[in-house]
């Protein structure tokens, strides 16, 4: 018997935001599968703050619409607050109390009992490694202890969908690292994330699909190897025992840029599983041998310089206002 797949965490079809003239969001889909990682890149102004908020109910839309899990944005906003958690950039934290009493006051603005809310805080303090900490005021915390309990209080909720923006910003990288630990966890547990990030070498790490978004539009989607393969500049790199070898892998494999000294070939190619065995194929049927291979890819730095156009690529500070210039045509990168 088929099992009818579970219905997408979000979707989104025509998404728009205006500010008098300013176009944020020009029209922009989304289809974020449950259990996954989906990351929206842009520059500062790009619209993926004004995107969170609108997903979050926190905005209303000028036009499009939108479901999360499976509520409709417009008309049940409130399911949606029911499903759905929100860690902004900036800490929801009260300095002033202590972790305990953060998660017990988030356990009492869900309704939850006095006996639920406290054993939900315990398995939170613990999950999150803060139960040493638990009586020590927020404001004696570090950084990352504070995104830690930050990240706890939305889940006191225990929702379905977690919009993080900007999540491990100001963070060191041993902090960093803890927090794509815990997204990992969570995603492994079934909630979905709903990433928007500075920090290109964070969606790589998380990100199941990356969208990125430039100046109101969605420019590319796809996984990050997707991402990576469509932009130039990939290429294998053989070395060869001597220099017959590489004379007759120069002639077999085509364009190349030849290193006689280091009996190196620099050769074009998109570093797929498929293109790899082409190569290798044409290599073996010629009789050559290669000592060394090694691929290499374009990074996620070069798809977003490429894509957006932005000679800074991105920045570490927030989304400020969302105000962009005039949209960009779209470059949809999918697989089916």
């Amino acid at each position: 018997m088929s099992t009818k797949p579970s219905a997408p965490a979000i979707t989104a079809t025509g998404l728009r935001r205006s500010y008098g003239d300013h176009v944020v969001l020009a029209g922009i889909d989304l289809h974020v599968p449950r259990g996954t990682v989906f990351s929206l890149l842009g520059a500062n102004g790009a619209g993926k703050t004004t995107t969170v908020k609108i997903l979050s109910t926190l905005l209303r839309p000028d036009g499009g619409t939108a479901r999360i899990c499976g509520h409709d944005l417009a008309t049940e906003p409130d399911a949606v607050r029911a499903a759905i958690g929100v860690t902004g950039q900036f800490s929801a934290v009260d300095n002033l109390l202590t972790a305990d009493e953060n998660l017990r006051l988030m356990a009492d603005l869900h309704h939850l009992g006095r006996a639920e809310g406290r054993r939900r805080a315990e398995r939170l303090l613990e999950q999150f490694d803060l139960v040493e900490a638990r009586r020590k005021p927020a404001a004696t915390y570090s950084g990352g202890m504070r995104r830690r309990l930050d990240l706890a209080m939305t889940l006191v909720g225990d929702p379905q969908v977690i919009f993080l923006d900007e999540p491990t910003t100001g963070l060191d990288p041993r902090s960093r690292r803890d927090m794509w630990q815990i997204v990992r966890g969570l995603v492994a547990s079934g909630v979905t994330i709903f990433l928007t990030t500075q920090y290109l070498e964070e969606a790589d790490q998380l990100a199941d699909r990356i969208a990125v978004l430039n100046r109101g539009r969605l420019v590319a989607e796809g996984s990050p190897e997707e991402l990576k393969r469509r932009i130039p500049g990939g290429h294998v790199r053989l070395r060869f025992a001597d220099a017959r070898h590489l004379d007759v892998a120069a002639r077999v494999v085509g364009p190349v840029v030849r290193d006689d000294d280091a009996l190196t070939l620099q050769v074009p190619n998109d570093g797929s599983v498929g293109s790899l065995k082409a190569l290798l194929d044409r290599l073996d049927h010629a009789s050559v041998v290669v000592e060394e291979l090694s691929v290499h890819t374009p990074d996620l730095d070069d798809v977003f310089l490429a894509l957006t156009g932005n000679p800074d690529g991105p920045t570490h500070s927030g989304d400020a206002a969302d105000f962009p210039n005039p949209a960009n045509d779209k470059v949809k990168v999918t697989t089916r």
